[in-house]
């Protein structure tokens, strides 16, 4: 047998050095689970970013959120759309930036019926949801 000294280290035959000290199932699946919703991107390599847009005008009873929630869901973002007490509609939605842009440009006209005087946006932290839905 020859000797490797005292720098190199010897496995067991058959294994791999890595292999005496594998990381637990649990803290891989812990990390690659971080590393995705940390680095989450859209299959064409866009980062997902999330939007909030409040909408001001004569936007409720209009059917303003069922239109949004479709126009949200034909551009493949998630998230969701309200009514709030103040008359105002408060859409919150993710994806790429330039679907967000679209959406958003889409809100500024609404749907038929709508009279949007103003619409303000902001940016949160994304949270990943898969889907967009209405809320009351």
């Amino acid at each position: 047998m020859q000797n490797d000294g005292p720098s190199q280290r010897r496995s067991p035959p058959g294994w791999l050095i890595g292999d005496s000290h594998p990381l637990g199932r649990g803290t891989r699946t812990a990390k690659v689970r971080q590393w995705i919703k940390s680095e989450r991107t859209e299959p064409n390599g866009a980062r997902s970013e999330r939007w909030q847009l409040l909408i001001r005008g004569r936007v409720q009873g209009v059917g303003y959120r069922a239109s949004c929630c479709r126009k949200a869901k034909e551009l493949g973002l998630s998230g969701w759309v309200r009514n709030l007490s103040d008359g105002s509609v408060e859409v919150q939605a993710e994806g790429p930036a330039h679907l967000l842009t679209e959406l958003c440009l889409w809100c500024e006209r609404g749907p038929r019926g709508a009279e949007v005087l103003g619409v303000s946006h902001g940016q949160l932290a994304p949270l990943k949801e898969d889907w967009f839905e209405i809320r009351h």
